[in-house]
């Protein structure tokens, strides 16, 4: 019986509290892969700053990302207004023989 009181006990965090903060961890370790040359999350790194996701809005910032990863595969302004995570399979790019 002790051990249902003491979990009764803890204090409860609010689910918008707990996502909003998976979130900013998502985009601190996006960061850290985007920074290391990982194309995709260079990618991602721009949409979060671009919609305010996990961090906030910059214009400037998910320009300069974007522009990174552009320099390595110039379909990826494609994608940049896009909802964070969303990639355009290369499949799906009309750029892909620009690109080789």
């Amino acid at each position: 019986m002790g051990e249902s009181s003491s979990s009764s006990e803890r204090k409860s965090l609010a689910l918008s509290q707990v996502v909003s903060d998976c979130v900013r961890r998502w985009f601190q370790e996006t960061l850290k892969e985007a920074k290391s040359g990982d194309l995709s999350m260079q990618v991602l790194v721009s949409q979060m700053y671009n919609t305010g996701y996990g961090v906030p809005m910059d214009a400037q910032k998910a320009k300069l990302w974007m522009t990174r990863a552009s320099r390595v595969r110039s379909s990826v302004w494609k994608v940049s207004n896009k909802r964070p995570g969303y990639n355009a399979s290369d499949s799906d790019s009309e750029d892909l023989l620009e690109d080789s």
